[in-house]
């Protein structure tokens, strides 16, 4: 069976969708997926064994040059990929709009989540063959379920299994300072950001356990972030720019890691690295970080789970978000270390 799924976005959102692909996997031996995925994220596919074949999507860039991207005969040659013969379906594992009308492009039957269940209930009118699955569970086991009616087998909610423990991650071509852990600063929302003043006391809590500090980043703003974090710290390294999958290795090569709710946070939980998330407008019951060796910080501030991407107690815009700012970095500290 050869199925193609659309998930295309973003990178903690295309790594829960990895364990409904391992369930597939060992109900039904001998399935594969082509996953379409935004280029940026395109090595998170990779990684399952399961997944033969990728097939990018430059949306963000065909939507600003339309005239250029048919001219070029990128988006000819992307209709030509989705449109194989060889696929028996399609899943859209996103269901918003963006997907729903990749899918429809395909020319296959399209499964999908009915209205009530969708992202965006208006993808729902795309989908061939729709499904009910309960928008208050977490996004993991809300497409492990889907999979399992899809391909009716049961459904069993045992621990998660990414399915990319035997994967190969490449060396990095520098030298990381052994041993280490991996702090992730930096997040896409202001909301998400723990004060930078509060990562440089994490930092000194590590010197004084003589462990090194590494920082990643992935766009100019957050590499003058971590530079300004590590200003000063001599057990501090920010990292030079890596792909999805150095990052991988110098997670799993690490002692742990504190993190902010973004996706290298769920690389981590993928990779049972012993991670500490901090959650603050966001919900852990639906996206919290899931695997072994995974605990969630979240602070009794009254607003938490607010889902906005700036601070805005108290009818004011807040310099930090004050949820996070009361997650004490002497606690972070002390609960990543209950997990080396």
């Amino acid at each position: 069976m050869h199925i193609l799924f659309v998930k295309l976005t973003s990178m903690g959102d295309l790594i829960h969708a990895l364990p409904a692909i391992t369930d597939a996997s060992k109900a039904l031996p001998g399935i594969s997926f082509d996953w379409v995925i935004d280029k940026n994220f395109s090595e998170v596919a990779l990684w399952h064994p399961a997944v033969k074949n990728i097939i990018t999507t430059e949306h963000r860039k065909w939507r600003k040059h339309p005239l250029q991207t048919l001219k070029n005969g990128e988006f000819k040659d992307f209709l030509h990929a989705i449109r194989q013969d060889s696929y028996d379906f399609v899943i859209d594992g996103q269901n918003n709009l963006k997907s729903a009308l990749v899918s429809f492009l395909t020319k296959k039957t399209r499964h999908g989540l009915d209205k009530h269940s969708a992202r965006e209930s208006m993808a729902h009118f795309v989908y061939h063959k729709k499904y009910s699955i309960d928008k208050n569970l977490h996004a993991i086991t809300r497409l492990r379920m889907l999979f399992a009616q899809i391909f009716n087998y049961p459904f069993i909610n045992d621990q998660v299994d990414y399915g990319i423990a035997n994967y190969a991650f490449p060396e990095v071509p520098f030298k990381l300072p052994k041993p280490y852990v991996y702090f992730v600063h930096n997040a896409s929302w202001p909301s998400k950001l723990y004060p930078e003043k509060d990562w440089q006391q994490l930092i000194r809590m590590a010197a004084n356990e003589k462990l090194n500090v590494v920082l990643p980043w992935g766009n100019a703003a957050e590499k003058v972030r971590a530079e300004h974090i590590s200003q000063g710290h001599p057990n501090a390294m920010v990292l030079p720019f890596c792909t999805l999958s150095q990052h991988a290795r110098i997670l799993q090569e690490s002692e742990g890691a504190i993190c902010s709710d973004t996706g290298l946070s769920h690389l981590a939980a993928a990779l049972n690295v012993p991670a500490v998330t901090m959650y603050g407008p966001t919900s852990t019951r639906l996206i919290g970080t899931t695997g072994g060796n995974q605990l969630h910080a979240v602070s009794k501030f009254p607003c938490i789970e607010c889902y906005k991407m700036r601070c805005n107690y108290g009818g004011k815009a807040q310099p930090i978000p004050l949820c996070l700012d009361a997650i004490k970095p002497e606690m972070l500290w002390l609960a990543l270390k209950n997990l080396f």
